[in-house]
């Protein structure tokens, strides 16, 4: 139990925690913002953390010579002239829903750097994971044209932060919009988790929903909990605006339903596979149907630990660890993840953005793995408007440089914007009141 001398952290790490959400200042502005009218009403970001290999994914290179192109094969896809890796045979079948960008690139070839580049669209500045001079994120960055309805947060993250060796990394937060625009932390309630080190220790992500309804009834509980000392009203008057936001949304919000998996069709939860990766993407199906607006999962392990556990940073065993574990998870889920969205007449009002890190070198290593490649890679995009069943720009024959239509991590994310209904060129201040354009890239011609 509480008592009103303990600070808002402690209330946000214990009450909040019984949702296992985590909720910074997150409440402390709801910025009343007038965006264009916006085709998707949502969006959803899939990020493969520690870099998916474009060859063995949505830009297979069967004319290159056989160390380049690898083990596997290439099949065809639900439209004609679009291959992908044999291993995305569910996916392959929703190639018209799919929008693949196969010409992107950047200059940074490390985990965190590659990462702040895809997730915010800008150069990484040097600052510290949390730091008021980092970009924002992509999520974050929607979630400031969205004001959603009381009690429901502007975006989520989940199932855990980014780690790389060790260090939470920066480009997933608020950065200089301040961190009532940090996207809430989430972890996944099930689901067989990743192999590898997971930040599982980490206090706000083993703050997992109680959904007993004897132990969280009603506001009455919630408060009882925060003040051993006072009376309930006492406690209920002392809590500032955002926490009592913070406590109806536990309490009544449409996100609460939507966090407990068990009350989704077994036949639905069982279409995404029983895997943490599957389990996250039908969480965030259930999330922006209850009204949030962005909902950002992470499909791979945390920790990239040079090369080991479950991640997309392939260094060794490359082709085992696609074919038998990376890719069939990917696979199911994303393909459960459309199929679904279609099903519910959801897709063209939610947009999903495929991002990564980079791609993996062209030749494979002394330990069969392939190694980091910003030079060329591909993302794509579903949903929102997105013309499916296409192909934009292209590698070169090898698969080591754009032969067509080269861009930009911007370019994804100005993309992204205009889906949304949001003009690249807004003009944003920061804390400090300075002005800063929202994106500096151009929207591909996907639409």
């Amino acid at each position: 139990m509480l008592s009103l001398n303990h600070s808002r952290r402690d209330f946000l790490r214990t009450s909040v925690g019984l949702a296992g959400l985590t909720l910074p200042t997150y409440f402390k502005a709801t910025a009343s913002t007038t965006a264009p009218q916006r085709k998707a009403k949502s969006c959803i970001i899939v990020y493969t953390w520690g870099g998916m290999s474009h060859y063995e994914s949505f830009d297979p290179k069967p004319e290159a010579p056989s160390e380049i192109r690898g083990e596997f094969k290439h099949i065809k896809t639900a439209t004609p002239g679009i291959h992908f890796c044999e291993h995305l045979p569910m996916l392959a079948k929703h190639s018209d829903k799919l929008a693949i960008v196969r010409s992107v690139h950047h200059k940074h070839g490390g985990h965190g750097s590659a990462m702040y580049v895809n997730m915010t669209g800008h150069n990484p500045v040097g600052a510290k994971p949390k730091s008021n001079k980092n970009w924002p994120s992509l999520a974050s960055m929607m979630s400031y044209f969205h004001n959603p309805a009381a009690g429901t947060p502007r975006a989520i993250r989940m199932p855990y932060s980014m780690f790389d060796n060790g260090g939470q990394q920066s480009g997933e937060h608020g950065g200089w919009l301040g961190s009532q625009y940090d996207p809430i932390l989430v972890r996944t309630p099930a689901g067989e988790p990743w192999r590898g080190v997971n930040r599982y220790t980490d206090r706000e992500l083993n703050l997992k929903l109680n959904l007993d309804k004897n132990r969280i009834a009603d506001r009455r509980t919630l408060l009882t909990q925060l003040d051993n000392a006072r009376g309930e009203e006492t406690a209920y008057k002392q809590l500032d605006h955002y926490s009592r936001m913070a406590a109806d949304m536990l309490l009544g919000s449409p996100v609460r339903d939507a966090y407990d998996l068990e009350k989704e069709d077994p036949k639905i939860r069982d279409l995404y596979g029983n895997h943490m990766g599957g389990q996250s993407l039908l969480l965030a199906r259930r999330l922006v149907e209850a009204g949030v607006p962005v909902v950002q999962t992470l499909l791979s392990a945390s920790d990239l630990a040079g090369g080991s556990g479950d991640n997309w940073d392939t260094h060794r065993n490359h082709f085992p660890k696609m074919k038998d574990r990376l890719l069939p998870v990917f696979d199911r889920s994303v393909s459960a993840l459309l199929t679904d969205l279609e099903m519910r007449g959801m897709l063209e009002e939610t947009l999903v953005v495929f991002l990564t890190d980079f791609g993996r070198t062209p030749k494979v290593n002394g330990n069969g793995g392939r190694d980091h490649y910003p030079n060329v890679y591909s993302l794509a995009y579903a949903g929102g408007g997105i013309q499916g069943g296409q192909v934009y720009g292209a590698s070169n024959k090898k698969g080591t440089e754009p032969a067509a239509g080269a861009c930009s991590p911007a370019d994804i994310h100005a993309t992204a914007f205009r889906a949304m209904g949001i003009d690249p060129r807004t003009e944003l201040h920061d804390q400090l009141d300075r002005p800063f354009q929202l994106c500096d890239g151009n929207p591909l011609p996907l639409f």
